[in-house]
C-alpha cells in the first residue's frame, strides 16, 4: 500500500510503502503514468496523479482523502487528511460533526462522499478506517432531527397467533401446521395491517442505527466521540417500540414522503453503513476490516465547515449559501448592514499555499465573474453597476484565526484595509476589491 497525505507534490519516499509491499515499483512500471477523477459538479477532478519515468515516480494528490486502487487487486493507494506536515493530522471528524450542526449544511451533502461498492474491497486497520466515522455521523445527525420532528407512522403488516379471536386475513396454512396439527384449535393465525411507528423504513433505520452503535462503542480513531454517543443516547428512546427485523431487500417499495423528507437521506445513509458491513453485524467487532473504495472530498467539507463558522456570526438573510445566478452556483455571498456595513462574494479554497502566495489567476477570474452577475448586484442591493463587489477568498491555514468575528470582514471608508484587521483580511495585491481571509482548521493532537 503507498501511503501519502492531501496536496502532496513530490517524489514517492520508501517510507510511503507500508504493508511490505516490496514489489511496488514493478508493479507502478506497467504504465508511464495514472491517473484518478471523479466528476464533481459535472467537472472532472483529480484524486491523485503518478508519472514514471526509470525507478522515480512523481505523485500529486488533491484534495481528497481515503483509499483506492491504483492497480486493482495490486496496489492500494491510502491518502491520509494531512496537510504540509505529516506530523499535523487535520481533524476531519471535527470539521464534519461541526459542519453538520448547520441544519442547512445536510441539504448539500453531494459530491461529499464518493463510495465505490462494485470494485474488490481493500484490507485495511480501523485506524485506517475514515470511512465508517463519517458514514455513521451524518446518518446519526440525520436521525437526531427525525426523533426531533418525530418518527414516521404508517400502516404495516402483522402476523400474529390470536387466542379465541381472528383479525384481518386467515393465514390458512400455517394456521394448520401451526395450531390444528399441535391441537390448538381456539389459536389462529392472522395477518392484519397496524398503523404505528414499527413499519419498514423506522426497522430499516432501526438496523443502521444498531450497527453505528456498536461501531462507535468500539471505535479509537483519535477523535472525540462524545458528540456521536450523545446523539445515539438522544435517539435511543424513540426507537425502542421499532423492531430490526427487516429484509433489506423491502426497502424497494419505499417511497418519498414530502412530510418526512429527511427520511430519504437517513435511508439512504442507512443502506450504506449495512451494506459498508455487508448487512453483518459481527462484522463490526473487527479490528482488520475490508473497506470498499472511497474519496472524502475535503475542499467540500472545508466549504460546508466555512458557512457553519460564517453562521456562527451571521443570519441566514445576511449569508446565503450556493446562491443561484446565470447558471453559476456561487459558495456565499455575505450583505451585512448592521453595526459595519460591508458586502461580499465570498468563495472558498482549501488551499493553505494562499496565506503566502498569490490566489492563481482561474481563482480570481472565477470570483471576479460572479461579482459580475446582474442578479448578485440585486441581492446586494447594489444600484451601481459601474462598482466593483467586494470579493473575498476564505481559505485553510493553521496559523490563523480558528474563528470569526464581525471585525474580519469590516473595510474603511477608502475599501482598505483597517491597520487593527491587516493581520487577518488580507488585499490581493494586483487586483482591485479582492481580498483573502484565512481560518485554521481543527487539528489531532
Amino acid at each position: 500500500m503507498i501511503e501519502l497525505f492531501e496536496q502532496y507534490d513530490g517524489l514517492l519516499k520508501q517510507d510511503h510503502c507500508i504493508n511490505a509491499c516490496d514489489n511496488y515499483i514493478a508493479i507502478l512500471k506497467e504504465k508511464d503514468s495514472y491517473e484518478y477523477q471523479v466528476l464533481r459538479k459535472g467537472e472532472k477532478q483529480s484524486c491523485y496523479s503518478i508519472n514514471c519515468e526509470k525507478e522515480l515516480f512523481y505523485f500529486k494528490t488533491s484534495y481528497f482523502v481515503g483509499i483506492n486502487w491504483i492497480v486493482e487487486n495490486k496496489l492500494p493507494i491510502y491518502i491520509q487528511p494531512k496537510l504540509n506536515n505529516e506530523s499535523m493530522q487535520i481533524d476531519y471528524m471535527r470539521m464534519l460533526l461541526d459542519a453538520i450542526e448547520e441544519p442547512e449544511n445536510l441539504k448539500h451533502l453531494d459530491d461529499l462522499l464518493y463510495i465505490y461498492f462494485d470494485k474488490p474491497h481493500i484490507p485495511i486497520t480501523q485506524k485506517q478506517d475514515l470511512l465508517s466515522p463519517f458514514l455513521i455521523a451524518l446518518f446519526l445527525k440525520v436521525m437526531k432531527q427525525i426523533v426531533k420532528k418525530g418518527l414516521k407512522k404508517s400502516y404495516y403488516s402483522k402476523i400474529e397467533n390470536l387466542n379465541a379471536r381472528v383479525k384481518g386475513k386467515i393465514l390458512v396454512s400455517k394456521n394448520i401446521k401451526q395450531n390444528l396439527v399441535s391441537g390448538k384449535k381456539i389459536n389462529t393465525i392472522c395477518q392484519y395491517q397496524e398503523f404505528g411507528v414499527n413499519c419498514d423504513e423506522n426497522k430499516i433505520l432501526k438496523k443502521a442505527y444498531r450497527f453505528s452503535q456498536r461501531v462507535i462503542q468500539k471505535f479509537e480513531n483519535g477523535f472525540d466521540k462524545t458528540p456521536l454517543l450523545q446523539w445515539i443516547n438522544y435517539i435511543h428512546p424513540a426507537f425502542e417500540q421499532v423492531s430490526d427485523d427487516i429484509d433489506i431487500t423491502k426497502i424497494k417499495t419505499f417511497r418519498s414522503n414530502p412530510l418526512y423528507k429527511e427520511y430519504d437521506q437517513a435511508i439512504k445513509l442507512a443502506l450504506l453503513i449495512l451494506k459498508r458491513y455487508a448487512y453483518n453485524i459481527s462484522n463490526t467487532e473487527q479490528q482488520r476490516i475490508m473497506t470498499p473504495p472511497f474519496w472524502i472530498d475535503m475542499s467540500k467539507l472545508f466549504e460546508l465547515y466555512v458557512y457553519k463558522k460564517l453562521r456562527n456570526i451571521f443570519t441566514s438573510k445576511e449569508v446565503k449559501y450556493h446562491y443561484k445566478a446565470k447558471y453559476q452556483e456561487l459558495d456565499f455571498i455575505l450583505k451585512f448592514t448592521n453595526q459595519a456595513d460591508f458586502k461580499f462574494v465570498i468563495d472558498t479554497k482549501y488551499k493553505p499555499k494562499y496565506h503566502n502566495q498569490s490566489v492563481i489567476i482561474d481563482d480570481i477570474r472565477q470570483i471576479s465573474g460572479y461579482a459580475r452577475i446582474e442578479k448578485v448586484y440585486k441581492e446586494l442591493k447594489v444600484t451601481d453597476y459601474r462598482q466593483n463587489i467586494d470579493c473575498l477568498i476564505i481559505y485553510s491555514h493553521q496559523k490563523s484565526d480558528e474563528d470569526f468575528t464581525i471585525n474580519h470582514f469590516i473595510l474603511d471608508d477608502q475599501n482598505e484595509i483597517p491597520k487593527s484587521n491587516i493581520q487577518k483580511l488580507k488585499k490581493e495585491s494586483g487586483y482591485v476589491n479582492i481580498y483573502k481571509l484565512g481560518i485554521k482548521l481543527p487539528e489531532i493532537l
